[in-house]
């Protein structure tokens, strides 16, 4: 396969990966706290990284100046991405997580904008208000249907996909500099250092050590924990990393659409979710923005590369 066809396909895995992981947060909390599914999972995500580097005699090369340029992406994602997607996901439903997912398109638009000067056309900004009023949309709604605790999940989640966003743009710069496992494996690291040392701080000063390993004694949370760790916090940092290595923040982007699609099917089917018409009726508003706002910037970038493609052609 070719770079981009590999690309493409690690962006595509990325996507199964998130769309399912949603629901085993939900499976993992009811045996454990946020805190301590968080701390779980980026250790088991530490341990099969570092496994990684013994086995295949990987050497990474990281200076103090290498990680202070990789640390401010760290501290976005995994650390705030993750925290607010796993609050919101104590009030929010997957299905709700899934679709709130949608907007991250829209918010990489807008960052890429404001930080990479990007010039936005007027039917791209329409498309950005489109999927905005389709979030606004599912906001009232639920908070007329099912109280405030339920928008505060889905307020959680909204700046889940606000820090996905950022991190999406700003990856896309460090890639074209550092290897993509490099990054993977430093952002996994400041991940289990932060939110053991917050988890285990916290045990520490209530008295409660034995409740940190104590959901270890369910099966249930062992698979979830275990696919969260491996799969949703490791190899979701590889996939993006590997897939932003080779094409744009904004195609990469559009793939969570796909993992909103997932993510509500695996509530539905797994976890008896009930899917609203004003969940669909948003879901809809909020998908159509995003392709009006990427096909317009896709466009754009096919009229701006199209002479330096065919001089390689050539």
């Amino acid at each position: 396969m070719s770079k981009k066809t590999k690309a493409y396909f690690a962006a595509t895995m990325y996507a199964l990966i998130i769309g399912f992981s949603f629901m085993f947060v939900k499976l993992s909390l009811v045996a454990s706290s946020p805190l301590d599914t968080l701390a779980h999972r980026f250790s088991i995500a530490f341990v099969i990284a570092t496994a990684i580097i013994v086995l295949k005699k990987i050497r990474l090369n990281v200076t103090k100046k290498d990680l202070c340029n990789i640390i401010p992406l760290a501290l976005i994602y995994p650390t705030l991405f993750f925290t607010f997607q796993t609050f919101g996901l104590v009030y929010a439903s997957s299905s709700e997580a899934g679709i709130i997912l949608a907007t991250v398109p829209i918010f990489t638009l807008i960052l890429a904008s404001v930080y990479l000067k990007e010039h936005t056309v007027p039917l791209q900004k329409a498309s950005v208000l489109l999927s905005v009023s389709g979030v606004i949309f599912i906001f009232v709604m639920n908070g007329a249907d099912t109280g405030s605790q339920n928008v505060k999940g889905i307020f959680l989640m909204l700046l889940s996909a606000l820090t996905g966003a950022y991190n999406t743009v700003l990856a896309r710069k460090l890639v074209q500099h550092y290897s993509f496992f490099t990054i993977t494996y430093v952002m996994t690291l400041f991940g289990f250092i932060f939110f053991n040392i917050v988890a285990i701080g916290n045990h520490m000063i209530t008295k409660t050590m034995h409740q940190f390993i104590e959901p270890f004694s369910s099966g249930t949370f062992i698979i979830a924990i275990v696919y969260l760790g491996a799969l949703s916090s490791l190899g979701t940092s590889f996939f993006s990393n590997y897939a932003l290595s080779q094409i744009e923040a904004s195609k990469m982007s559009v793939f969570n659409n796909l993992a909103t699609l997932i993510t509500i099917i695996a509530g539905v089917l797994f976890l008896n979710e009930t899917i609203q018409s004003y969940h669909i009726f948003g879901t809809i508003i909020i998908l159509l923005g995003v392709l009006g706002s990427n096909y317009n910037a896709q466009q754009k970038s096919e009229k701006a590369y199209a002479i330096p493609r065919q001089v390689n052609e050539d």
